[in-house]
């Protein structure tokens, strides 16, 4: 029997997990899926927008991989760190580890004021209002007139929107109580996205532009004077080089936008203002706060790119939240790349000191860089596990214990299984009815525990 450790719930972790129970190579394969939190799916619970719910529904599909009777869910245990399972220690437990980390560090901006306070990462704005047990607590937006969101691809719509809605269109989802009663009292009235590039730049999906549109109270303004600066928006209208089809619809949506008449600001209405070609190089203070970001002003260059035209131009803002990609941390143990971010690897086999490391693979971000969208990882995770089942002759005659999980509990581990999870599940449903709402995620390390073990 080859036993497996996949390190990460999220979509490329269980992607990965439902490949090798695919395979038939290996006639008998166990599989450990390890978690360092005491819930599974990773980003589809913590990380995709509340008011999403199509792509939230992904988690039932998840779920019935992880429900097979080949797998175990075993949340609650770390990999690496100074509390957590050394991945030389996995190995011996596991013939094979398959680590599906993921990149969970933000891109800085790496310019002056971005230390102030009530400049943040988009990531860790997610992490507040999906009840992720990492986040701190904040006044996010309670403190902000306008809000200036760094970044045009599909993390800076979330952030923009979550901004831009009110509280009572956010009560039928699961966001947390606080986080519901903080957006609700928000006084943010001006959203600003921006970009440093043009629109046919932008990573955003055209579904999550649309969104925009349709938020109630919400007035969409885009300048089409910095619509024009771009070459391809010519092209869009028809008059120039064909256009890959989301750029072309994406222009689209904005051309629209750009071209309604202006109307008056209605009560309580909240702006997004959607800006392109400016550079952030400084972000302003006023009383120990962020007050305002300095953009420069830039231009197509001719050649793909953009360049300074040497106008800056000042946002009023009193919170910042840079959405401008991610990037892998190292895990202690493994072998890092520091310049791409990722696991050196080979087809998915961890590469240590030149070569390749028998029984150590990697899948998912943190083998491939923070690119694609979740299906991405069913291609990546099928590469991984194709060379995981060939090396498996090798693999399987290796000793093992029967049981890595009463060896990781005689450490003095206390993993939460999948009937802690459904006990925290159950907790989330009572705390849901008790607010008359539906389910209310569990924000905190010691609610998320107490709730696995049967508490309240």
């Amino acid at each position: 029997m080859l036993r497996v450790a996949v390190v990460g719930s999220g979509p490329s972790g269980v992607y990965t997990t439902q490949e090798l129970l695919r395979q038939s190579r290996v006639p008998e394969v166990r599989v450990h899926v390890l978690d360092r939190l005491p819930t599974p799916y990773g980003l589809v619970r913590y990380g995709v927008a509340p008011d999403h719910e199509k792509i939230k529904s992904l988690q039932s599909s998840l779920r019935t991989v992880l429900e097979d009777d080949r797998i175990t869910f075993a949340g609650h245990v770390e990999a690496g760190g100074s509390g957590g399972v050394s991945p030389a220690r996995l190995k011996e437990l596991y013939h094979a580890v398959v680590y599906c980390v993921g990149a969970a560090a933000d891109r800085p901006l790496s310019v002056p004021g971005e230390g102030l306070p009530g400049s943040l990462s988009a990531t860790e704005f997610v992490s507040w209002y999906s009840a992720h047990p990492d986040a701190a607590a904040g006044d996010f937006a309670l403190l902000a007139r306008s809000a200036v969101v760094i970044g045009v691809g599909n993390v800076a719509v979330d952030v923009a929107r979550m901004l831009a809605r009110g509280a009572a269109e956010l009560r039928g989802t699961d966001v947390p109580r606080a986080a519901l009663d903080m957006l609700g009292a928000s006084r943010v009235r001006e959203v600003h996205l921006v970009g440093r590039r043009g629109p046919s730049a932008a990573r955003f999906t055209t579904k999550e532009l649309r969104e925009l549109g349709a938020l109630p109270r919400a007035r969409i303004i885009v300048d089409g004077a910095e619509l024009a600066l771009d070459p391809a928006y010519a092209a869009a209208a028809g008059a120039g080089e064909p256009l890959p089809a989301v750029v072309r619809r994406n222009l689209d949506v904005l051309r629209g936008w750009a071209g309604a008449p202006p109307q008056a600001a209605a009560d309580g209405e909240r702006r997004i203002r959607l800006r392109f070609f400016l550079r952030p190089v400084e972000l302003l203070e006023r009383q120990g706060r962020v007050a305002g970001v300095r953009f420069a002003r830039t231009a197509p260059d001719g050649s793909g790119g953009v360049r300074d035209t040497g106008e800056h131009e000042d946002v009023e803002a009193q919170l910042v939240l840079r959405a401008v990609g991610y990037r892998g941390t190292p895990l202690p143990g493994l072998p890092f790349d520091p310049v791409h971010g990722t696991v050196p690897h080979v087809a998915g086999r961890v590469v240590r000191d030149g070569r390749t490391s028998p029984g150590e693979y990697v899948a998912g971000w943190i083998k491939r860089g923070p690119t694609g969208v979740i299906g991405s990882n069913r291609s990546c995770a099928k590469e991984t596990v194709a060379s995981l089942v060939e090396d498996a002759p090798l693999l399987v005659g290796r000793e093992v214990p029967a049981d890595p999980l009463a060896v990781l509990r005689d450490q003095g581990l206390r993993p939460v299984e999948w009937d802690g999870w459904l006990s925290i599940e159950r907790a989330e449903s009572a705390l849901g009815r008790s607010l008359g709402r539906g389910r209310v995620k569990i924000p905190d390390w010691s609610g998320l525990l107490d709730a696995a073990r049967g508490g309240p």
